[in-house]
């Protein structure tokens, strides 16, 4: 048994939480107060990106540039933070602008606008529906070390929200994964798994670093870092899988 006394503030304020949450129920209104906030700026965002999307060229290539180098800057404190050891920091700095960076320079390759608006759909829905699924069922987490938030009813709505934004997808004419449900349902459950792989490396990163996010950028939801934490490995697969065997796509 661990001695209270002896465990970091982070790990202490998840105890009182975890006790908190077994002595109260806490209302679903209360759950979802941060939800008007959390939509106004997705609304924001979205019009953004669409705005960049629909401009294309050097613009849209700029917004992904801007985006990567925030994102980066925020993953590179977040290193910073958690761990003194130059050599550490060395590597844990390389490895992120690697990861952001490759991500970052495969959106500015894609040349098919409908696939980005795949890309970003998936990772919204994936988001949006393991949002409101965790929030309203609850249930066991996957990792509460990690990301106490999270729970197994949260990744099933993702799989749930990827599998539905693929269908429409479909739906519009552009088959990637096949008009077989089967092939639907397991490339929404792929993509979701992909997405919260993301979203636990940088809950991972923020505990080791004693944050609660990235950065206070955007109301609701965080910093740059926390809004595509997701969408970083998303594209690093499907945008892989492009070059390999669906060089068309790919400027």
């Amino acid at each position: 048994m661990e001695d209270v006394d002896d465990l970091s503030p982070e790990r202490r304020r998840d105890r009182i939480k975890a006790f908190a949450k077994k002595a109260v129920t806490v209302p679903l209104s209360v759950r979802t107060s941060d939800l008007p906030k959390r939509a106004a700026s997705g609304l924001v965002m979205m019009l953004v990106a669409g705005g960049a999307l629909w401009a294309g060229g050097f613009v849209r290539d700029a917004f992904f540039l801007i985006v990567g180098l925030a994102c980066i800057f925020e993953m590179a404190r977040l290193v910073l933070r958690a761990t003194k050891r130059p050599y550490a920091r060395f590597i844990g700095v390389t490895a992120g602008f690697a990861y952001i960076g490759y991500a970052t320079w495969l959106l500015m390759q894609i040349d098919a606008v409908e696939m980005l608006i795949l890309l970003i759909g998936v990772v919204i829905c994936v988001d949006t529906f393991a949002y409101f699924f965790g929030r309203t069922i609850g249930g066991p987490k996957i990792a509460p070390r990690i990301s106490p938030s999270k729970t197994w009813a949260g990744l099933l709505g993702g799989a749930v929200g990827a599998t539905t934004a693929i269908a429409l997808y479909f739906a519009l004419g552009e088959g990637l994964f096949g008009g077989d449900l089967a092939y639907l349902i397991l490339g929404g459950t792929l993509l979701a798994v992909v997405a919260q792989s993301g979203d636990f490396l940088e809950s991972w990163m923020k505990r080791k670093a004693g944050m609660k996010d990235s950065s206070n950028l955007i109301p609701g939801h965080g910093g740059i870092f926390d809004r595509i934490d997701g969408l970083v490995p998303v594209v690093i697969l499907v945008g892989t899988f492009l070059l390999l065997y669906r060089p068309h796509w790919i400027a």
